[in-house]
C-alpha cells in the first residue's frame, strides 16, 4: 500500500493564545473531515490545552514540540509524555534541530525521549539532519546514520508504526536555502535503507519519512512528489493558515 502523505505544522516559540485558537480553527475548516492527508499541528506546550480544545472531533491532530523522560520526577520545568496524552496530543517532535544544536541536546537524550513518548502510546517525530560544514565535507550519510541509529536504539519493534523520521537539513531551516529535491530524495532513500538494515526492509517500506527544511506552498509539491518524500514538517509557513494548508493540498496530490 502507497504510504500516506503525513504534513505536521511546528509553530515553534510563536503565538499567543489567541493567534494559537484563530490558526487552530481556521487549519481544521481548511482541512475538513475527509482529507487524504494525514496533518498535525505542535503548538508551544501553554497553548495545548486550547487547541485541544478547537481540534476535538476533528480530522487534525495534536503533537507537542518536545518531551522529557520519566512519568513523574522532580524535574523542574519539564513535560512528560503521560502529560502530554492526557493533553489530547497523538505526536511529539523529539530531536529538532533547534534542540540539538541550540538547546544542546545529545544522542542519548533523544533516544530516550523517543522510547519514553512511544512507551506512552505517543507518536514520535524523530527529527535527524546534517550541518553545513557538514554537507560541504560529504559527512552526510554518515551523520544521519549515527543520528537515526542512535534515535531508534533498543526502539520496540512493536513501536514502529508509531515512529515517523523528518530529515531536516539543518542549512535549510529558516535560512531560505533550500535541498532540492534530488537532494532530499537522497537523504531519504539513505534513511530508509540504513532504517531496513535495523528493522527490516518490511518495516522500512512503511516508514514515513518527512522532510523539514524551509518547506513553502511554491516547492512542497516538487519536494512531495520524489518517491520516499512522504510529507513536510512545515516551521514558518504552518503560522498562516493560508500557507499551511497550501502544502496540505500539495501533499494530497
Amino acid at each position: 500500500m502507497p504510504r500516506t502523505k503525513f504534513v505536521a505544522g511546528n509553530w515553534k516559540m510563536y503565538t499567543k493564545s489567541a493567534s494559537a485558537r484563530e490558526l487552530a480553527a481556521s487549519v481544521r475548516s481548511g482541512v475538513g473531515n475527509n482529507s487524504p492527508v494525514e496533518v498535525a499541528v505542535c503548538p508551544p506546550f501553554p497553548w495545548l490545552p486550547i487547541v485541544a480544545d478547537v481540534l476535538r472531533g476533528s480530522a487534525v491532530s495534536l503533537g507537542a514540540q518536545d518531551v522529557y523522560v520519566g512519568d513523574e520526577a522532580a524535574f523542574t520545568g519539564e513535560v512528560s509524555a503521560p502529560m502530554l496524552v492526557d493533553a489530547g496530543c497523538k505526536y511529539v517532535i523529539v530531536g529538532h534541530s533547534e534542540r540539538r544544536h541550540v538547546i544542546g541536546e545529545k544522542d542519548d537524550l533523544v533516544n530516550r525521549k523517543a522510547k519514553a513518548a512511544l512507551e506512552a502510546g505517543l507518536s514520535v517525530i524523530l527529527c535527524v539532519g546534517e550541518k553545513l560544514e557538514e554537507r560541504d565535507a560529504n559527512q552526510t550519510e554518515a551523520v544521519l546514520d549515527n543520528q537515526l541509529t542512535w534515535g531508534v536504539r533498543d526502539v520496540s519493534k512493536d513501536h514502529l508504526s508509531r515512529l515517523v523520521i523528518a530529515y531536516e537539513p539543518v542549512w535549510a531551516i529558516g535560512t531560505g536555502r533550500n535541498a532540492t529535491p534530488e537532494q532530499a530524495q537522497q537523504a531519504h532513500v539513505f534513511l530508509r535503507w540504513r532504517f531496513g538494515q535495523i528493522f527490516g526492509m518490511e518495516r522500512a517500506a512503511d516508514l514515513i519519512i518527512q522532510y523539514g527544511g524551509s518547506v513553502k506552498p511554491d516547492n512542497a509539491k516538487e519536494l512531495m512528489s520524489q518517491p520516499d518524500v512522504d510529507g513536510a514538517l512545515v516551521g514558518g509557513a504552518s503560522l498562516k493558515a493560508d500557507s499551511f494548508l497550501k502544502i496540505v493540498a500539495a501533499a494530497a496530490g
